[in-house]
């Protein structure tokens, strides 16, 4: 991630997010001033603002119980201000369609819904109302599907809602603004 010594680190469990980053990565690139977000456990956990991880414990727990995210394999990714996390997070959507099997259902049909939303979403093409439906539509593949891909595929995007609900109903918003606008032509 963005981290000025990207590494492979095994440590003790409970160091701290920021001792984990500053002591084998040397910091955030551009200080931790510049660090948006974080996935702490690999692209199958919620992801969580970065200011919400900078005191965090790198335990089960703690994400869990604290952040609403998960240690999962301890693959952190560190992101920057210079990412777009709604794009990031549609990446990751696209990802689990991509691996879906097909067998179940919930992953089979959730798995492309929730990929096309999320494409509205990062250009701006979605209505407020459908975060709220996205957000639902996880919550009914989660637990629901036959292997875990279908948990991995819900929770970027539950923590993407829950955390950076701003960030996509403000673009939602300059859509908006931008249509409205826009002069007409003159016939």
């Amino acid at each position: 991630g963005h981290v000025n010594n990207p590494c492979v680190v095994e440590e003790a469990m409970s160091i701290s997010f920021q001792e984990l980053i500053d002591k084998h990565c040397g910091g955030v690139r551009g200080g931790w001033k510049n660090l948006k977000a974080v996935i702490p456990g690999g692209s199958s956990v919620p992801c969580v603002r970065g200011e919400d991880m900078k005191d965090a414990i790198m335990d089960f727990d703690y994400l869990r119980n604290d952040l609403g995210s998960g240690l999962g394999t301890a693959a952190v990714i560190v992101m920057d201000n210079s990412v777009d996390i709604i794009k990031a997070i549609w990446r990751l959507s696209k990802f689990y369609k991509h691996e879906s099997c097909g067998q179940c259902t919930p992953c089979r049909e959730g798995t492309g819904w929730m990929m096309r939303v999320m494409e509205r979403l990062v250009h701006g093409n979605a209505e407020k109302d459908e975060i709220d439906m996205l957000f639902d539509v996880t919550k009914q593949v989660e637990g629901h599907t036959i292997c875990a891909l279908g948990d991995a595929a819900a929770w970027p995007i539950q923590g993407l809602i829950r955390n950076f609900r701003d960030e996509i109903e403000e673009r939602i918003l300059n859509r908006d603004i931008a249509h409205v606008s826009k002069p007409l032509a003159a016939e």
